[in-house]
């Protein structure tokens, strides 16, 4: 384990008991960039270090190790490589792509291995929960929530779960809701309806809670834009334009078949003004390369020049800021999208499939447009980009009313405080204190 002091901050000598910090630990179970880690960013940052002392534990450095460091909102942070990503991922690094491709009996001996690593990442968090005196575990993930439900059992400490995922694999799953109904976990905070619904057996520890971002972070004309001009795109262009990680359920696929379609209808001097752009990959830990596979249909069909996927863009405002629509074209009970919140805080209309969690994000007709989404409806999204591309009016108050929603509704200062009051709450700390 290796622990680092992570901010002048942490220094709590000299206070009472009464008043001191709350000792919090922040359990993220994975070190790679993605939603969850930038959700504890953004929580992170707006909690108030005067009453809550923010401890991080991680896997291992990393993306979000580097995150929380330069932009200094955690006080001590922790690194537990024994805290495995992945069953079969190597002893000395962290999963990637090729290692799906390693023998049955190299993958075996892995995964024997991390089952032993991940017992004892265990005891090493109920040792470090006991020398850091922590009071209470906010637990960011889905690996992160079995480990803290088994700490919440062991140690008695309170336990609050932050939930992204709105199914769990068959074999886990009955220890999964033996866990969540655990008297030490004391709050569940869901992101949406569609992971909420796991917890019907334990409704009166759910809270829906959306997730957020800092609005000001990506205000329209605060982050510049770069896409058009690294493109070759014009201002005359209507750019639909989606981000996220390259995975089949992501749907685009989907996205490239119903662009083909759209063109096909339109007028050719309209078709000849759309452009289509995806930006993101496949992570280097997950199987098989669907970008790959992406590209593949857009050369299928036809759509060189006019369908990008750009590869990975480690900050994504400058490109969505070009977009003149957003896309999120998920064919599942996608939870809670981040990809969504960030296009309507830049002011963009969004086009989605009616799944998961994204009918609570998008006012259809409003801030977007819902299409069907089970079976994922590939010629209804195929009419949307149509009316989209021939209405420049619509784009500009659907992308208006996107703007002024996401800092009503998903804004991380009243995510932060929420999530600053159920941790005050769960220790029998005044919320005024």
């Amino acid at each position: 384990m290796v622990a680092q002091s992570a901010s002048p901050r942490n220094a709590i000598a000299g206070k009472s008991p009464a008043n001191a910090p709350v000792r919090a630990l922040f359990l993220n179970d994975t070190s790679r960039n993605g939603g969850p880690g930038r959700t504890l960013f953004y929580i992170l940052k707006f909690v108030d270090p005067s009453l809550i002392h923010r401890t991080v534990v991680l896997p291992r450095a990393g993306v979000v190790s580097e995150l929380l460091l330069e932009g200094e909102v955690v006080d001590t942070l922790h690194f537990v490589p024994n805290l495995i990503e992945n069953v079969i991922e190597p002893w000395n690094r962290a999963m990637d792509r090729d290692d799906f491709d390693a023998s049955l009996p190299v993958r075996a001996v892995r995964a024997t291995g991390n089952v032993a690593r991940g017992t004892a990442a265990f005891f090493e968090l109920a040792k470090l929960v006991a020398r850091e005196r922590v009071q209470v575990i906010f637990c960011n993930g889905t690996t992160a929530n079995f480990a803290g439900g088994g700490l919440a059992a062991l140690t008695g400490i309170p336990v609050i779960w932050h939930v992204f995922y709105s199914s769990v694999a068959s074999p886990i799953s009955a220890l999964h809701a033996r866990l969540a109904a655990g008297k030490n976990v004391r709050s569940i905070l869901c992101v949406s309806s569609a992971t909420a619904k796991l917890f019907d057996h334990c409704k009166e520890k759910v809270r829906i809670t959306h997730d957020a971002i800092d609005t000001t972070e990506f205000a329209p004309d605060a982050v510049g834009q770069v896409l058009r001009s690294e493109l070759g795109f014009g201002p005359e262009h209507v750019v639909f334009g989606s981000q996220g990680r390259i995975l089949p359920r992501k749907g685009y696929l989907e996205m490239v078949r119903a662009a083909r379609l759209a063109l096909d209808r339109m007028p050719e001097k309209e078709g000849r003004l759309c452009r289509f752009v995806v930006l993101g990959d496949t992570p280097a830990d997950m199987q098989p390369n669907h970008l790959a596979a992406c590209r593949a249909e857009v050369t299928k069909l036809g759509l060189e020049g006019v369908f990008t996927f750009t590869g990975y863009r480690p900050d994504v405002r400058p490109y969505v800021n070009d977009f003149s629509v957003a896309v999120v074209p998920s064919i599942y009970e996608d939870p809670l999208p981040r990809a969504v919140i960030e296009a309507m805080a830049l002011a963009k209309p969004v086009i989605a499939f009616d799944v998961g969690g994204i009918p609570e994000m998008i006012e259809d007709g409003v801030t977007g447009t819902l299409v069907r989404g089970s079976p994922p409806d590939v010629d209804g999204l195929a009419d949307a980009f149509c009316r989209y591309a021939s209405d420049a009016g619509m784009r500009q108050r659907q992308g208006d009313a996107s703007r002024v929603r996401a800092q009503r509704e998903f804004d991380s200062r009243s995510h932060g405080l929420l999530v600053q009051q159920e941790i005050l709450r769960i220790v029998g700390r005044s919320t005024a204190s």
